[in-house]
């Protein structure tokens, strides 16, 4: 199980099969605060549910899977962080996450970020991280900014929720930038 240190208080460690309960669970428990800007909490009715989207993650060849973690504090669950989509041709990235309530305002999603945002350019040999964050969610935006991301734009009906869409802030890093900040 590959962990990766953030503090004294927190690491990831990469998803398995072992952390269906735990996601399942947080979701569960965090549905109302989570709705708003996650699609897939609706559709995440049952336990197999949860295990069906790790095994999504894991079965894939290790060349094409997205790279997802657990995001742990004082070994409690926190949330998810990840990879998606990720672009070996023109070395792109993107970066995805999520807390449960109570983790929020401790800086758990800035530091993981940051372990994310190194990991692609020093391990990955990544030229540019994207994070996306839905309009109005200013404190999921707030991490790209505190990071040193820019603000590309806005992706118009960018992610789907229940019946509609929502527009997404396009935020981007490049490894030239990256590199004037070391963090």
């Amino acid at each position: 199980m590959e962990k990766l240190t953030i503090d004294d208080h927190s690491f990831l460690e990469r998803l398995s099969l072992l952390h269906v309960e735990a996601i399942f669970t947080a979701i569960d428990q965090n549905r109302k605060f989570l709705r708003k800007w996650l699609p897939f909490v609706d559709f995440t009715q049952k336990r197999s549910d949860t295990e069906r989207f790790v095994r999504s993650i894991i079965d894939k060849v290790s060349s094409n899977r997205d790279e997802v973690y657990i995001i742990w504090y004082k070994h409690e669950f926190a949330g998810l962080i990840g990879f998606k989509d990720i672009d070996r041709i023109n070395d792109k990235i993107e970066i995805g996450y999520w807390l449960i309530e109570k983790m929020t305002g401790k800086g758990l999603a800035t530091s993981a970020a940051r372990k994310m945002v190194n990991l692609a350019f020093r391990n990955m040999e990544m030229n540019r991280v994207v994070i996306r964050c839905g309009v109005g969610n200013d404190k999921s935006a707030a991490i790209p900014r505190r990071l040193g991301f820019s603000l590309e734009g806005i992706e118009r009906n960018g992610e789907r929720h229940n019946h509609s869409y929502i527009d997404l802030e396009v935020f981007s890093l490049l490894k030239l930038e990256w590199a004037k900040t070391l963090f």
